[in-house]
């Protein structure tokens, strides 16, 4: 019965495309597969009935995982000969499983994961050990290579002077270089391995760019977050970029310009996302003085400099479009034309300065009566236009009239020092659906020319007789 198990456990182990050997209680090798052999390229012949197996694996003895199996030894001992490189195994109390590196096996070596387990008699004594072998290079050439690549990658998004963060397929950061450091005051070592990129960037809990097409939330969702701010990449499918202030970044906050894309492992799936960022903040700040720059001198183009008020080139670029809306809309729009009466004693006897002074409180007159849809011009000289847009003519002349007692009553304060009193004339005119820009402006004038010839001081409608 004894010899038909043995045989039985040859025939197996023999038959096993796995290497393999088994000692016995004194450590004599008992079997030593075709597998071991092509393994380690020591015929079975050479090991069997003999406790010499070390010569296949290292240069001085010293015993395989299969003797301190036999031996029964301490982890502290099968520490000693693997530290770091064995675990116990799941399949047994008496198993252990580790990997290592033999330099001397094939050209350059390899590396073998091998399992030790100890054999047991009817008694529960242990009678010897198998232990098995596989060669697991490729594997670790792969893993090897891999872990370069990570390397070699890392190397690249950390030496990039573009701030850059990557993340995994669970929003946890595997990657922060040391431009986003300087760029959010947050080390890598203190973000890496959380999934807490937001603080860098927001006041409360928030999804980056990056975290949306991980999440593969669509459009909607982004806009949702970057209305009118972001766009798809037109360089990458799947990838978006966007502009945004960031308060919390930055002494002042920061405006950033990033992109992020998705990554995708050979079969396509989203992995993780790579997030760029760009400090554009002096770009931005030199468009909006550009801007305000703009704005000053369209300003200025369009302001009469003394009075503050707009000048006769912007009258004449703003009037005949009003008058293109009453004939339209059929809504009613009246024109003031004013005169400083006596406005050339008044330079003769105070001095240009006086004058001028005198033209300022007449303009800070018109504005204190205007409406918010009402605008004043500078006409020229001492002559100003009123536009009085949903004006009918009784609406107007109040208005009119309330500006000329508001100014009678001011007294002005030339530079020598005396009290300059002046009048205004106003002439009133009220469009007509056939009048054109001068047409209008001809008949306010007219009117007002009426008013000086009827004494000054007074509002007259145009047509009016009066």
């Amino acid at each position: 019965m004894q010899q038909s198990s043995d045989i039985a456990l040859t025939q197996l182990v023999e038959g096993n495309p796995v290497a393999t050997i088994v000692i016995d209680a004194n450590h004599r090798v008992t079997h030593w597969n075709r597998a071991c052999a092509a393994l380690t390229g020591v015929p079975a012949a050479e090991m069997i009935g003999r406790s010499e197996q070390w010569r296949a694996f290292y240069d001085s003895a010293r015993p395989l995982l299969a003797d301190l199996v036999v031996d029964g030894v301490a982890e502290a001992a099968i520490d000693h000969y693997y530290h770091g490189k064995f675990s116990r195994s799941a399949l047994g109390e008496d198993s252990y499983e580790a990997e290592d590196f033999f330099p001397a096996f094939g050209d350059g070596g390899r590396w073998l994961f091998f399992t030790a387990a100890a054999l047991r008699n009817a008694k529960g004594e242990v009678v010897g050990a198998i232990e098995t072998l596989q060669d697991v290079t490729e594997r670790w050439r792969a893993e090897s290579a891999l872990r370069n690549k990570e390397v070699y990658l890392a190397q690249i998004v950390d030496g990039s002077p573009v701030p850059t963060m990557v993340i995994g397929a669970q929003h946890r950061v595997t990657h922060w270089n040391r431009a986003c450091e300087a760029l959010t005051g947050m080390l890598a070592k203190d973000v890496i391995g959380t999934d807490d990129h937001w603080k860098s960037f927001y006041g409360t809990k928030r999804p980056l760019l990056a975290d949306l097409i991980i999440d593969q939330t669509g459009e909607k969702s982004i806009d949702r977050l970057y209305h009118g701010r972001f766009r798809a990449s037109s360089l990458i499918p799947g990838a978006y970029e966007a502009e945004d202030f960031f308060p919390h970044v930055g002494e002042g906050g920061r405006w950033l310009f990033f992109t992020a894309a998705p990554l995708r492992n050979a079969e396509g799936e989203v992995i993780g996302a790579i997030e760029t960022l760009q400090d554009v903040s002096g770009r931005r700040r030199a468009e909006e003085a550009l801007r305000d720059s703009e704005e000053r001198y369209r300003l200025l183009s369009q302001t009469d400099s003394l009075t503050g008020l707009y000048n006769s080139r912007h009258l004449q670029e703003q009037l005949p479009a009003e008058i293109g809306r009453v004939r339209r809309y059929a809504r009613p729009l009246a024109l003031l034309v004013l005169d400083c009466d006596r406005f050339k004693s008044v330079n003769d006897r105070y001095g240009h300065l006086g004058g001028d002074r005198v033209l300022q409180n007449l303009a800070h007159s018109i504005t204190q009566c205007l409406r918010s849809s009402d605008v004043a011009f500078r006409y020229g000289g001492e002559e100003f236009v009123v536009m009085l847009p949903e004006t009918d003519a009784p609406s107007a002349l109040a208005i009119a009239e309330r500006l000329r007692l508001l100014f009678g009553s001011l007294k002005t304060v030339a530079p020598s020092g005396e009290a300059v009193q002046c009048t205004v004339s106003i002439g009133v005119a009220v469009c007509r659906p056939e009048d054109e820009e001068w047409s209008l402006i001809r008949r306010a004038d007219e009117a007002c020319y009426r008013a000086k010839q009827g004494g000054r001081n007074r509002v007259v409608l145009a047509d009016s007789g009066s």
